[in-house]
């Protein structure tokens, strides 16, 4: 099952997401970048990224200042703990909008909207936490 997250920042309760810090992005996303680098940056000023992590998981990701959209994100904990990064750096939320769940650390969770901050689901911003909150944990081989 595939998921398609998204990632919002949110500052002082209001319901509007907020413009996202464009460095920070292209500081996190550049060095698992595999794409063209010439394609980086696209003709609108959003950014677009194809991000290999060191166990080979990858992600097409495309950014501008309302928000980040993760597509394909393959299964492994690496592309999810560039996505947890990503979000932990900006003090952002994760959107799944397949099951409608927002996740966040406790650095993004102060800045939701009081709706939001009780329906969101705290978890650490690391690789395993993200990937098991949206697509569930992944199975490992018995033990021979």
């Amino acid at each position: 099952m595939s998921c398609s997250p998204s990632i919002y920042k949110f500052l002082e309760g209001s319901d509007t997401p907020v413009p996202l810090d464009m460095d920070v992005v292209r500081a996190v996303l550049s060095p698992y970048d595999v794409g063209d680098p010439k394609l980086t940056v696209m003709e609108d000023g959003h950014l677009t990224y194809w991000v290999r992590a060191a166990d080979g998981s990858e992600a097409e990701i495309f950014a501008d200042e309302t928000g980040i959209s993760v597509e394909r994100p393959h299964s492994g904990s690496g592309v999810f703990a560039i996505v947890a990064e990503l979000a932990s750096r900006l003090e952002a939320v994760i959107f799944e909008p397949r099951e409608g769940v927002f996740l966040c650390g406790t650095e993004a969770h102060a800045h939701l909207p009081a709706n939001m901050q009780e329906e969101v689901v705290l978890i650490e911003m690391t690789g395993e936490a993200v990937e098991a909150a949206l697509i569930g944990p992944r199975l490992s081989a018995p033990a021979s």
